[in-house]
């Protein structure tokens, strides 16, 4: 497998609070992490920066503005009570973005089997038209828009293991059937979203977790409802919002989960990558506050990634 890996030095530019759980540092404990000689192989190539016009694929350009607007000269804007934004932000976010459509236009090129996007702010959170949960904008919204406009692709399936729910991809896709939205989360937890029941128009699919559970739980959900749904969705591109923070160290949950379990999802949903998709599979770090957890876990999941 061909597994390239995009980062750049921009993310470490946007900035939170003093003591924000959604912090540089998280990139720089993932870059000690792949220092190690089992990741020479893999293919890291710089981000680009994104196209402001794919913005407008997940959201209305009045959004698109107002987040703009609130970007600072100096020091640090809130947009809500968990996020803020730096002077940097605004290119960090664009950034994101860029690697994300970039990661879609490798699989689809053949440059790469599958790609691994270590970027920040996140996005999951970020609905049509609100900014929340420390994400601007939704890169993986975007980033399957963008496949299905460049490559015409009629069915693409985001799953999402954070640990909590991704309300915006969600709302994003409420109503689309050509996008499979599917999310192991915590229940109850922030942002409150998430319940079986809500389906959209069949093609949400959620499988909530209750506090104080494992692997156990997580495979099982996994086996009996997002597997199943991934198999008869047949995708033709693989998204994982890929979020660490439903490991057993993390601060902001209550999942107990090890690296063996998100090697255990990745090499899953390689398999229907390969059965449906040719073997495209991008994935888009999320969340993830204990940097020993995340770091070992993201770099547990890019192993697997490498390796098959």
């Amino acid at each position: 497998m061909v597994t390239r890996l995009y980062s750049h030095p921009i993310y470490l530019e946007h900035l939170t609070t003093i003591g924000h759980p959604e912090r540089p540092d998280r990139l720089r404990a993932l870059s000690k992490v792949l220092e190690d000689s089992t990741f020479d192989a893999l293919d890291r190539v710089q981000s680009p920066m994104g196209d402001e016009a794919t913005i407008l694929y997940a959201h209305p350009e009045t959004f698109l503005e107002r987040v703009r607007s609130m970007i600072p000269e100096t020091g640090l804007t809130r947009v809500d009570s968990d996020t803020t934004v730096s002077p940097k932000s605004w290119e960090a976010a664009l950034t994101a973005i860029g690697a994300a459509n970039a990661a879609v236009d490798d699989v689809f090129a053949g440059r790469a089997d599958n790609v691994f996007v270590a970027s920040r702010p996140p996005g999951h959170h970020a609905e049509r038209d609100k900014a929340m949960g420390f994400c601007l904008f939704n890169n993986a919204a975007i980033a399957a828009r963008h496949a299905q406009k460049a490559y015409g692709i009629e069915r693409v399936a985001i799953v999402d293991w954070d640990v909590h729910h991704g309300n915006g991809t969600q709302d994003i896709f409420w109503d689309d059937p050509s996008v499979l939205y599917s999310s192991t989360h915590q229940m109850p937890l922030y942002p409150g979203t998430g319940a079986k029941d809500e389906t959209g128009a069949g093609n949400i699919v959620n499988a909530p977790l209750s506090p104080q559970t494992g692997s156990d739980h997580f495979r099982e959900a996994f086996n009996t409802r997002i597997l199943p749904a991934i198999d008869a969705f047949q995708p033709e591109l693989v998204i994982i919002s890929a979020g660490f923070d439903a490991h057993h160290r993390d601060p902001l949950a209550e999942i107990n989960l090890f690296e063996d379990d998100f090697d255990w999802a990745t090499g899953a949903l390689m398999e229907r990558a390969g059965s449906y998709a040719s073997n495209r599979l991008v994935s888009l770090l999320e969340g993830g506050y204990d940097l020993k957890g995340m770091s070992l876990s993201a770099g547990a999941h890019i192993r697997r990634l490498m390796g098959g």
